[in-house]
């Protein structure tokens, strides 16, 4: 998948964004990422885990941000791992 990576927070953060926009149902994300991580905050727009000792939000569209993250190469990784759970 292709991304568009931002950096965000004063450069503390870093969020991959899906080229083509997903649709993913929170609440179904929910389920499927507390067998792998701390769900600390989920509604309709977006799921706040704690995972690989970060704090990760996973917006509806497929966005994910990172924090604190500052390589690039591992956001596109780590979204790639996260966003392969939602699709085919």
């Amino acid at each position: 998948m292709r991304y568009s990576v931002t950096r965000l927070c004063g450069g503390k953060a870093l969020m991959a964004a899906p080229r083509e926009p997903l649709n993913i149902e929170m609440s179904d994300a929910a389920a499927i990422l507390s067998r792998t991580c701390e769900i600390k905050s989920c509604d309709d727009m977006m799921l706040v885990m704690s995972w690989k000792g970060m704090e990760v939000t996973l917006y509806t569209q497929g966005k994910v941000m990172f924090h604190p993250l500052d390589d690039r190469n591992a956001a596109i990784a780590y979204a790639n791992e996260i966003l392969a759970q939602f699709i085919g």
